[in-house]
């Protein structure tokens, strides 16, 4: 039996549901025609929930009109966040670590290549088969399809702190390089299977990230191939970030039989995980 999962947006404040209809309109006629094996299926929308049996608080019969409704193909083997915290002290093989990148990779360049832009690239969002041999993008409720005569036509602090480009976190327009940065960080916390900015202030990692231009520190034990495309790809500069076509070709180009996982054996008083830097309180 096939299984779906059901997510409810709203519209956001009242007067704009207009606005927001004709947007959604557009790029559910974008997201239906998608297909690739690591993006997750679209499998329809409601653009009101008025007929629908939705759960809701006690009193209410739920979302109402203002929210529409988007269902996606289920996946069964849970989140890449959960996958890689279930990890966390053994760590993933360097060949599997390749593996996950590419799958994330291929789906982000595919959805570029259909001027998708996702905008909250992060663990959260991954989703893994039962078999977790295949990782699959999810999650398109503030995805973005790029306008045809202005790229850059998108402003505000939209995604999860952590994953935001600079040019996200400081509110200006940004394009689908924002996900190429999102992706960097996402690679690192693969090879890690670490959280990157655990536990900071918005205000600290936007300090931190954007006028400081600090990242993760990459550990000594990451392949240099691998931790050159995190750099490139959370690059401070938009134009100076690969596309995510030549993303997919450098990954495949690694040879994972001369690549090591995160760590080897740790001696038990010695601190897991790898080092992330720390912010000055």
């Amino acid at each position: 039996m096939a299984l779906f999962q059901v997510k409810v947006l709203d519209w956001g404040q009242e007067g704009q549901e207009t606005k927001h209809r004709e947007a959604f309109e557009k790029e559910v006629a974008v997201w239906q025609k998608l297909d690739h094996p690591n993006v997750t299926r679209f499998v329809g929308a409601s653009m009101g929930t008025s007929q629908l049996k939705l759960p809701g608080s006690k009193g209410s019969s739920g979302p109402g009109q203002r929210c529409c409704v988007v269902v996606v193909e289920y996946q069964h083997g849970g989140t890449l966040k959960t996958f890689l915290y279930n990890h966390r002290d053994k760590k993933l093989p360097y060949k599997k670590v390749v593996q996950i990148a590419l799958d994330i990779a291929r789906g982000l360049c595919y959805l570029h290549s259909k001027k998708i832009v996702h905008r909250d690239v992060k663990a959260e969002n991954m989703l893994l088969n039962k078999k977790k041999s295949t990782v699959r993008i999810a999650d398109f409720g503030v995805a973005r399809v790029e306008a045809q005569d202005n790229e850059n036509n998108m402003t505000g602090q939209t995604g999860t702190l952590g994953y935001m480009a600079p040019e996200v976190l400081e509110g200006r327009p940004y394009d689908h390089k924002c996900d190429v940065y999102s992706f960097g960080v996402l690679l690192w916390e693969t090879f890690c299977c670490n959280m990157a900015y655990p536990n900071y202030s918005i205000a600290d990692i936007a300090y931190h990230v954007v006028k400081l231009g600090i990242r993760p520190d990459i550990p000594r034990c990451c392949p240099r191939t691998l931790s050159e495309i995190m750099a490139r790809c959370w690059d401070g500069k938009p134009d100076n970030r690969p596309e995510m076509a030549e993303v997919v070709a450098l990954l495949e180009k690694i040879d994972t039989n001369k690549g090591k996982g995160m760590t080897p054996a740790i001696p038990d008083n010695t601190a897991q995980g790898c080092s992330c830097f720390g912010f000055a309180k």
